[in-house]
């Protein structure tokens, strides 16, 4: 019932009526109700005091010559009052003198009463006192029945059959007088859920009156109106932006893809770079071992050495972008020491320091600091750092790098006098391919790759790389922070390479004519080398030959370096030799570990690295 009323404004309006119909009857009957009992109340005790008064005045002779019998007939008299009951009369002394009561009706009291009215549940007592001098003759007791009860249940049946009838005819009334204003709203009721269940807002409401609810019905036709027009403009903008979405996502994914292929195709060129560097790279190594030659030619040597390098250090940076984006960008921890990586970094940077006419100061620690790092790419991030502080430094500009020890970290810090950076550009110096200075004038600007792939790897030996510059024309400082071991060890790692104290007999076993550079590069450092160019022929030699080294090249077609190596670790004569795995990628070094090799090398071979191997495995060959 109550869900019904919320649900409907002709029930709410009808409830209204009914209510304030039933209200304004239940107040009005009960303030007639009041007022009835209030007359009947003062009406009944007016005739009974006038009854009392009566009785007492013709009974006052006979209790003045004490005449009980004349007061008993006058008494007799209230035959004619059924609702009287009771009736007695008091002498002065208050002693009963004469009294009347009604069949089944209680006697009157022994003494007089006080003069007054008093109700006692359904009957009424009146007790009148005759006075005559300022001396009373007598006292009067009337007890008669009080119907008030019977009255207003009487009275509540006619009044309830009249509020019955009134709200009935009120309700009646309200039903005609609703459907005046009621229909219109229902109409437009009925409007707007058909218009929420189908969408159609070119549906209207028909007017019909001209006051209030005309005025409404015009403000929703109104309102439908608007809102149809703006439904159709948001649908069209819903659907261009469809369209822009699918297009986006379309250029979205052509954009992935592109980037994807970028990826690839930067990964494919640096190998194939690499390819032909590697055994140019060996020749010029070989070439320089020859001491003979004019001067000419040793400076022709020395220059295309240079700019090899420096070809392979761009070539090597394609390399890494192509891990960084595919997250293939790895580092071998071990136990290195700072002092150590620092001069490989030095020494690795020195001549082109020296080219640009820059003063180096280096301040080194007073006692060995020991990391858990990769000293390769630590030496890499440093070596970039000195590279980039010497690249945009103007010729005989004073480049420093300080290393100290903060609480549990090392920190090493490399200041110049440099162009410096702009605010602007500071909070992207580490952003991949972005450079400091996109002057023509520096021609050995690079690729734009060295901070952010320094300071990835600086991350992932749990540390952080900062770039600091008071701005243009003010110099910068980088730092590099990186927590020390938790124990410090002796030295291993970084001892000098010592030459070897004889030759020793190398297998090379390449799959194509650029085993001749390693070949060359070998012969030179005075080893015995025998050359393969396929597994059988390897496995043949290795019988024959004993090798102390074996250097496998991975990934060729004609050579499976993975199986020769199982092969050559199972053979009696051939199980202690020192395989090592040559490749064209770093990331293949756990490849090649898990294989049963015991070193790895990256091409273009670097000559101190294959001297550092060789003695580095010396006596396991011994």
């Amino acid at each position: 019932m109550i869900r019904a009323i919320r649900h409907s404004i002709s029930r709410k309006l009808m409830l209204v009526v009914l209510a304030t119909t039933f209200t304004g009857l239940l107040l009005s009957t009960l303030a007639i109700l009041g007022y009835d009992i209030r007359n009947y109340q003062t009406a009944w005790v007016d005739d009974l005091r006038t009854q009392a008064d009566l009785i007492a005045r013709n009974s006052a002779p006979a209790v003045t010559f004490n005449d009980p019998k004349a007061a008993q007939e006058n008494l007799a008299l209230l035959r004619n009052r059924p609702a009287i009951e009771t009736a007695a009369i008091y002498g002065a002394d208050d002693a009963l003198f004469s009294s009347y009561s009604r069949n089944g009706a209680g006697a009157p009291p022994p003494t007089a009463l006080p003069q007054g009215v008093h109700i006692e549940g359904e009957h009424i007592v009146v007790s009148q006192v005759l006075a005559t001098d300022h001396e009373r003759v007598l006292t009067v007791y009337l007890r008669a029945r009080y119907e008030l009860w019977e009255r207003l249940r009487n009275y509540a049946l006619i009044l309830g059959a009249v509020m019955l009838g009134s709200l009935l005819l009120a309700g009646l009334i309200s039903i005609w007088l609703q459907a005046g204003f009621i229909r219109p709203v229902l109409e437009v009721t009925a409007v707007a859920r058909e218009v929420m269940q189908r969408r159609d807002f070119s549906l209207r409401v028909k007017k019909t009156t001209s006051d209030e609810i005309g005025v409404l019905v015009d403000a929703f036709n109104d309102m439908l109106n608007e809102v149809g027009q703006r439904a159709a403009a948001l649908e069209e903008s819903n659907r261009r932006l469809h369209r822009e979405m699918a297009e986006r996502r379309s250029a979205e994914a052509a954009l992935l893809q592109a980037d994807k292929r970028k990826d690839e195709f930067l990964a494919t060129l640096a190998h194939e770079l690499r390819n032909p560097l590697a055994p140019l790279m060996n020749g010029l190594e070989i070439m320089q071992l020859d001491n003979s030659g004019n001067a000419a030619t040793k400076k022709v040597r020395e220059v295309m050495q240079r700019q090899l390098r420096q070809m392979v250090r761009l070539v090597d940076d394609l390399l890494d972008v192509s891990r960084i984006t595919t997250g293939k960008l790895v580092v071998r921890k071990s136990r290195v020491e700072l002092q150590a990586v620092l001069k490989s970094a030095v020494e690795l940077t020195e001549a082109f320091i020296a080219q640009r006419g820059h003063a180096l100061e280096v301040e080194m620690l007073d006692e060995p600091a020991w990391l858990d790092a990769d000293a390769t790419r630590l030496s890499q991030v440093f070596s970039n750092l000195l590279n980039n502080a010497a690249k945009y430094t103007d010729s005989g500009g004073r480049i420093r790098l300080i290393a100290r020890i903060q609480d549990d970290h090392a920190r090493v810090e490399i200041i110049d006098n440099g162009i410096g950076i702009s605010p602007d550009m500071l909070p992207r110096v580490f952003e991949m391919f972005t450079q400091v200075d996109y002057s023509l004038e520096r021609a050995n600007a690079g690729l734009g790759v060295g901070l952010s792939l320094a300071r990835r790897l600086v991350e992932l030996h749990d540390g952080r790389l900062e770039a600091m510059s008071a701005g243009s024309g003010c110099g910068s400082t980088f730092a590099v922070t990186l927590p020390l071991a938790m124990a410090q060890q002796g030295r291993g790692q970084f001892d000098a390479v010592e030459a070897s104290p004889a030759s020793r007999r190398i297998l090379l076993a390449e799959g194509g004519d650029d085993g001749a550079d390693l070949e060359g590069m070998l012969l030179g450092m005075g080893q015995q080398v025998r050359l393969a160019h396929d597994d059988e022929q390897a496995y043949a030699a290795a019988k024959e030959f004993l090798p102390d080294f074996a250097f496998l090249d991975i990934g060729l077609p004609k050579l499976n370096a993975y199986g020769l190596a199982r092969r050559l670790r199972s053979h009696v004569a051939t199980r202690h030799c020192v395989l090592i795995a040559v490749t064209e990628a770093d990331q293949e070094r756990q490849l090649a570990q898990d294989a049963g090799f015991d070193e790895h090398l990256t091409k273009p071979i670097d000559p101190e690295r294959l001297s550092e191997l060789l003695a580095r495995n010396w006596r396991n060959a011994a």
